[in-house]
Order: C-alpha cells, then structure tokens, then sequence
C-alpha cells in the first residue's frame, strides 16, 4: 500500500512496495523507440556532473554514514536514494567508497533499504562509526533513524515512536550489512519532551563538556536533531558508552534560542527545527578552541524576495557550555548561544561531517539540490540531486583587525570580536575551504593564468585580455583582487556562449558588503534562476601601523550543471546553472568605478586582478 511521505519539505506519493526494483526511466525506455531512447539518454546527461559524487539513478538527498576505515584505508559515504524512483520515496542508503575523497566507486545497489518491522517508512540519516557495537575494532557501524511511521514533517503533530535510533553492522568493509537484534536501540524521543522532530543520529568527542563538573562524562556523545514545540529548534544531547554503542544516556537539549532566532543578515534564521546537526570542536594554531554546531534549520521566515524553493537554511553556531548547569539537568539547555553564521548561502543543505584522522581536519559534504529545476525537465533527466565537494572547516583567527569595509564589527553577528590592548581586534569565525586533495582533479586539466590586470571597465565593455577562455564545463577558478576604495563592483563573468550573451555573474558590492551569483535567465523552461545573494565583508588589518584590506579572494568550481563558490575561505555559496548553452566558453574579469577619477589609462583603477588560475577540463577527461 502506498502512503503519503513529507520530508525535507518535498510532499510525494512514494512508489508502493510492490513496484519492481527498476528506476523509472529505465522502465520507460524498455517499450519506447530507439531515438526517443536516445533523447532520454541525452536528457539524463545534460546537466549531470561529472567528478560531483552522485547516485546511479534516481532520487538523492543527505550524506550519510560518513567515515574512515583505517582497517582497509577507505573512506566511506552513504546518501539517502531512492533507487526506484526520481521523486523523494522508499528512502535507502547508496553506498560509496574511496581512498583519497576525489574518486568514488558507488554500488549500483543499496546497502540498507527499509526492509524491517521499525523502519518499513524509511533508513534516515545517520552517521558511521568505525568499530562495532561493542566498541572493539575490525567492523564498521550505521547509526541511522528508523522510521515507522509517515508522515513526519514539523508543521504537523509528532507521532511518538515514529522515528527511532537502530544500527546496522559490517563485518567485511562496508560491502554488506547487517541489523542488529537489538533495534531500535532508542524506541523514540525522550519522554516528557513535546517534540518537532527527532532524527538523523551524530557521534564524536565533546572535550568542554566533557570537562564540566556537572554533567556525566563521556569520551563519546550522541546528537539526535529536532525541536521542542512552540519553543525553540535545538539537538537532543546524549552520551554513549564507547564500549557498548548500544547505550545512549540521555542529559538534556543542546541549545534554546527561541523561534526563528535570526541575530542579523549574517547569521541567518535558526527555524523551528533543526535536521542534520553535528558538532565539532576546532583548535586554531594558537590552541584557542570553539565548539561548532553545523545545522539545517526547516521553517525559515521568507524576507525580502523570497527564491522559490523550501524555506529552510544551513546554518552553523558557535555554543558555549553553560557553567551554572546543575547535576540534574533533563530539561536544562546545556550551552548558549556565542556567534553563528549561514554555512552555504545557496541551494546546499543537510550537512553531515566527519574527523579525518588522516589530514586531522573536520570534513563536511551536504546535499545539493534540484529545486530549481521543475518536475517536467527533472523527472526527464532520470536524477536529482548530488553530493557537494568535500568541505574543510576550522577556527578561523585573524589578528590586528581595525574596522569592516563598511559595518561596525560589533554588528557582523557571525564573528567574535577580542579588543586588544593597542586598539585593535582579534577576530574569530568559522572558516571553510575546499579540501586541498580536490588539487587531484587538476592532472588532466588544462592552466591558464592572467596577473597584474587593472579592471576599471563596465563588465559589457572588459577588453579581450581580461577574458580566459575554456573549452569545457568542468573547471576550477582561483583569484585574487585588489578592491580599491572607489570600487563600485568587482567580480567574474562564466560566458557560456562567446558572445557572453549568455553569462552567469560572480560580483560584490563593497558598498552593499554584499556577494551576488547571477545566473542566466531562462523563464520560458520554468527553471528558477533567481539569485544567489550572501553577505560579504573584507576587514582592514593594522600592518606596523599602516592600514591595509585584505585582498578578494574567490575559488570556484564549476561542474557542467553545479557552482560551488567560496570567498576568503568564510563565504560560500553552491547554486545550479542550467544553462540553455550547456557549455562554458571563457572566464571574464571586470570593475566598476564609482569615482571619475578613473580614467582610460589605467590610473586609479577600480581594483586590480592580482592574479587569476584557471584548471580547464577537471576530472578524468583531458582537454
């Protein structure tokens, strides 16, 4: 029997249990001509990328089960697929395995469907741990939410037992698995609690609270997500025992910050509930430490324009144990909040992460999703949805700072700001930036690089030297700008077609502090090209005394149809460019001047491009 399924805001009729194991495209294909086979198989690959991690067929949404094996050197990610239909439905786990987080090699088949008594509606999200249940090495183990009851979504009354926590067992590297008799290891949410949700399991060291004098110590907690009705979205806290992952304690919430917490622009709104969260404690080289809580916020308020997709956010948090915690808590929030920030400004969610105990470095990947592009052409393409690129986070210290381009400090709410003695700041965010073995793509890829350019033309009248051009869609871009104070906008045009009349533009607005994504407009097709839009500052430093900005500094990848965008390692931005060219034929640099002291010779230009890279051609296919 079918049933109606709602979840990451997606309302489906799920493929019944007794479809056969065939994805829908396939089984089109099976009574249709040879050319309309062809058209669909042209369909499939128009937009697919190609070094994104994505699944066979089908629908995909949240990483799961992210790790690593040190028995075999393998690194391990599960994603939420549905192998038998392009809509969300009969959620499994795919499974993927690689040695170096570049290349994958991804099962046709999945590793958990929902196959038993507890979670017949669905294997959720969940995360790995890398030794078995009692603790001891040689085997991996899934955490995953089983769920046995649909519909779950926040806007509706909480079944109680709807979800609930289970495990799963390999013995032989992660190809097969196996439930445990003892599923569901937690029946449901805690007693007591009115909740939201709760779901998507995350495991690792909390060294603060585990420090606290007040709270049972553990050398593993647990992180289901949720939220408690009419109060605030928050992360139901539990400590397990390393020996026995069967036993989850629990001590109390994570956090309240009330309803839709949005602290300014550049922090975002906390939502109602809260999915896919996990923290991490990162050190920077001083050995100054902050816990991160990495979070998707569901129930965002639409402000402004809204973008036409779910209203929910990716956010993060930095949260402080609270010190006047008694030795009963059950009910008390444990930390408060610090400062927090928009971890992805575009169409990224559900992010899950990992310690690499290979680079000692917090990886995070998320789910970039198809939303923008409507049912008619996706359901054609026989897929939606695809893994970003793997994420390296840190504690991120900058020393010395003196002021914003614009804002006062104390008003950019996704930093903490430390006065020093001598008048000036240190300043504290979240940093995140590609991971470095993504430089592995680049073996085939073609170089090109411009240096020491004046920009101080309008971007329609740029001259041929500031322009790159590109032979496929698959490149990466690294660049530098000098932005000077005249500077009116400043950034890079994706020509996808040598006319550039078809463009998708990367800009910032230093007098907005405002980051831009353009993307070309096709509304005849029904796809949403609205903008990208992130709020984006560059901070002046006290260098012996002089004052000097930091530079603007933009790494891009592009992927035939997916654009991940990180500026100054603290600002990102992933979006979906479906061009009507299809292709991408030069990279062009362009500044405007706000000033008529720019003149035609170059002197006081806008910015300068101090440098730019361009890999052309990524992945396993030369130029």
């Amino acid at each position: 029997m079918s049933i109606i399924a709602r979840r990451k805001g997606v309302e489906v009729l799920p493929i019944s249990e007794s479809s056969p194991q065939v994805p829908n495209h396939e089984r089109d294909q099976e009574s249709q001509p040879v050319e309309h086979q062809t058209a669909v198989s042209r369909e499939a690959l128009r937009w697919r990328p190609s070094f994104h991690l994505t699944a066979p067929h089908g629908w995909l949404n949240d990483p799961c089960g992210l790790g690593y094996d040190p028995a075999t050197g393998l690194y391990h990610l599960a994603f939420q697929w549905n192998p038998i239909g392009n809509d969300w439905g009969n959620i499994s786990w795919g499974h993927s395995v690689s040695s170096d987080l570049v290349l994958w090699k991804t099962s046709p088949h999945p590793c958990l469907t929902p196959s038993a008594d507890y979670d017949n509606c669905g294997v959720f999200t969940g995360c790995l741990q890398s030794s078995n249940i009692n603790g001891e090495p040689g085997a991996l183990t899934y955490i995953y939410t089983s769920v046995g009851h649909l519909p779950i979504h926040y806007t509706l009354p909480y079944v109680a037992g709807s979800e609930s926590l289970s495990l799963a067992v390999s013995h032989d590297g992660g190809t097969t698995w196996q439930r445990q008799n003892c599923n569901p290891i937690l029946p449901g949410s805690p007693p007591g609690v009115n909740v939201t949700g709760w779901r998507d399991p995350y495991i690792g060291a909390w060294p603060s609270m585990q420090r606290h004098p007040n709270i049972p110590s553990s050398n593993l907690y647990g992180f289901i997500s949720g939220g408690i009705v009419s109060e605030t979205p928050t992360v139901f806290v539990y400590t397990v025992n390393p020996k026995n992952l069967k036993e989850w304690k629990y001590i109390g919430p994570l956090i309240d910050v009330g309803l839709n917490f949005r602290p300014s622009r550049w922090s975002g709104d906390f939502g109602v509930n809260w999915e896919v969260s996990t923290l991490t404690t990162l050190t920077d080289s001083e050995l100054a430490s902050r816990d991160f809580i990495i979070t998707g916020a569901e129930g965002c308020l639409e402000i402004g324009n809204p973008q036409k997709r779910v209203p929910r956010s990716q956010l993060w948090m930095c949260v402080k144990p609270r010190s006047e915690l008694g030795k009963h808590c059950g009910f008390e929030p444990l930390t408060t909040y610090a400062f927090g920030g928009i971890f992805d400004h575009g169409c990224f969610y559900a992010a899950n992460s990992f310690w690499d105990p290979v680079t000692s470095q917090q990886i995070v990947y998320g789910w970039i999703t198809e939303e923008d592009l409507p049912d008619s052409l996706r359901h054609r393409q026989g897929w939606s949805g695809l893994i970003s690129l793997p994420r390296a986070i840190k504690l991120m210290t900058l020393h010395n700072v003196k002021k914003a381009r614009r804002s006062e400090l104390k008003k950019i709410t996704s930093i903490e700001t430390e006065v020093n003695s001598h008048g000036t700041y240190t300043v504290r965010t979240l940093g995140v930036q590609p991971d470095q073995r993504l430089g592995k793509l680049r073996a085939l890829a073609r170089k090109t690089q411009l240096a020491s350019l004046q920009l101080q033309s309008a971007s329609h009248h740029a001259r041929l030297e500031n322009t790159i051009p590109l032979k496929t869609p698959r490149w990466e871009m690294n660049t530098e700008f000098v932005v000077n104070e005249q500077c009116a906008l400043v950034g890079i045009e994706i020509g996808h077609n040598p006319e550039f009349s078809c463009r998708t533009l990367l800009s910032w607005n230093p007098s907005g502090e405002t980051f831009t994504i353009k993307r070309p407009q096709v509304l005849e097709s029904g796809i949403n090209h609205s903008p990208e839009v992130a709020p984006h500052t560059l901070f002046t430093f006290d260098d012996c005394g002089e004052e000097k900005e930091e530079t603007l500094r933009v790494q891009a990848y592009f992927d035939k149809s997916v654009l991940e965008v990180f500026v100054n390692e603290r600002t990102v931005i992933s979006t979906r460019v479906y061009s009507p060219e299809d292709s991408c034929a030069g990279l062009r640099f362009f500044a405007e001047s706000n000033s008529s002291h720019a003149d035609s010779q170059g002197h006081n230009p806008a910015a300068v491009l101090v440098h730019a890279n361009v890999w052309d051609g990524l992945g396993n296919e030369s130029v």
